[in-house]
């Protein structure tokens, strides 16, 4: 699978460069962006920019032959979806959302992020679907919704975390994942090997590797959070370890 998504990555970036036209991936999940990485310094093409709709995104195009701030360049849209009742419409979760714009028939990988705020939702597409989905995403689950292109998501946090302490014997990868996301030290060790941990972006096989302050330590499928450091020890000597998991 791997083999794969290289080889489209690279007969994408020798594309851009050999015609000296710009190129876009669809957005690309935590495990393609692994591999973009890789073997980013042998491509042709050396301008790369990776984009999601606003900064922090975790699922992201690449633009070969886009230099570095020309974000507007992307095809990119912003969609918003709000519930017909607002007032006693459910909040909305990221699954019945994903799942609603599946069924519309459309790939995950031409869907971005999805940003829930209270009732709302707004969704990054490829501008390719915007208009089908504006038309055709009529409800979530059993709530009817009007879905609308907009310039952009709310101003203001868009990816709220939430600050806690996790008291962990060590502060390799394994031990924070495990406390983090409440798993046994064997079932965190199991994700490694399954390829679901990334490191800023990167997949990180290692267990014992040990996250810098303020990086974004992602679990394929159920969360992520920054590390944001040791904070001090206990009168057990394990470290109260300082994490923002986003919400």
């Amino acid at each position: 699978m791997d083999d794969m998504k290289e080889k489209r990555l690279r007969e994408m970036a020798e594309r851009s460069w050999s015609r000296g036209i710009p190129c876009y991936t669809d957005f690309l999940g935590l495990s393609e962006q692994t591999v973009l990485k890789r073997i980013r310094p042998g491509l042709s093409q050396p301008e790369i920019l990776l984009y999601g709709g606003v900064e922090g995104c975790e699922r992201v195009m690449a633009g070969f032959g886009i230099p570095e701030g020309e974000t507007a360049r992307f095809p990119i849209a912003c969609l918003r979806i709000t519930p017909d009742g607002m007032r006693f419409a459910p909040e909305m979760n990221h699954r019945d959302v994903l799942g609603a714009l599946m069924s519309l028939g459309f790939e995950r990988s031409l869907l971005g992020d999805i940003i829930l705020r209270e009732k709302e939702a707004w969704v990054f597409c490829t501008e390719r679907i915007a208009e089908y989905i504006c038309d055709g995403l009529t409800s979530v689950r059993r709530t009817a919704v009007t879905t609308s292109r907009v310039d952009a998501p709310p101003a203001g946090e868009l990816f709220r975390t939430q600050r806690e302490t996790v008291q962990v014997a060590s502060e390799r990868m394994d031990a924070l994942v495990a406390h983090v996301f409440r798993l046994s030290r064997g079932n965190a060790q199991s994700l490694f090997a399954a390829g679901r941990i990334f490191l800023d972006g990167t997949e990180c096989p290692r267990t014992d590797a040990e996250p810098r302050e303020g990086q974004i330590i992602s679990v394929r499928g159920m969360g992520r959070f920054r590390y944001i450091g040791a904070e001090s020890k206990s009168r057990k000597g394990k470290t109260n370890t300082v994490i923002e998991r986003y919400i």
